[in-house]
């Protein structure tokens, strides 16, 4: 089993982010294109993108996830400790009487099963 986690950048630096995107659309409406006609749109055009997700971080509660976590559960480490507790848990519900012995047994050996 995986669980995901986005992570997304802070306030402070989404701001600055989009303070420097604002400069870097200016820079390529005023000097970038005149000077470098094609690669001068595309500058401009990549300077807004950027403007545009960092304002969104900044200035808003959504925003765009700049790095994904998965963790996985999946190591065999983990596979024993979920099977350990898994046992315990229909151990412990037997014990309880909450199941009874022959749903136990069968619930043993689904678990075991699983190794």
């Amino acid at each position: 089993m995986s669980k995901r986690i986005r992570v997304k950048p802070g306030k402070t630096q989404s701001m600055a982010g989009f303070a420097a995107g604002i400069v870097f659309c200016l820079l390529g409406v005023l000097v970038v294109i005149p000077m470098a006609g094609l690669f001068g749109v595309i500058w401009t055009v990549f300077a807004g993108i950027i403007t545009a997700v960092n304002g969104l971080n900044a200035f808003s509660d959504q925003g765009v996830a700049s790095h994904e976590i998965i963790m996985d559960d999946d190591t065999e480490e983990g596979k024993k400790d979920d099977i350990e507790y898994r046992l315990k848990t229909a151990e412990e519900l037997f014990k309880e009487g909450t199941i009874t012995e022959e749903e136990y047994k069968a619930k043993r050996e689904e678990i075991l099963r699983d190794l």
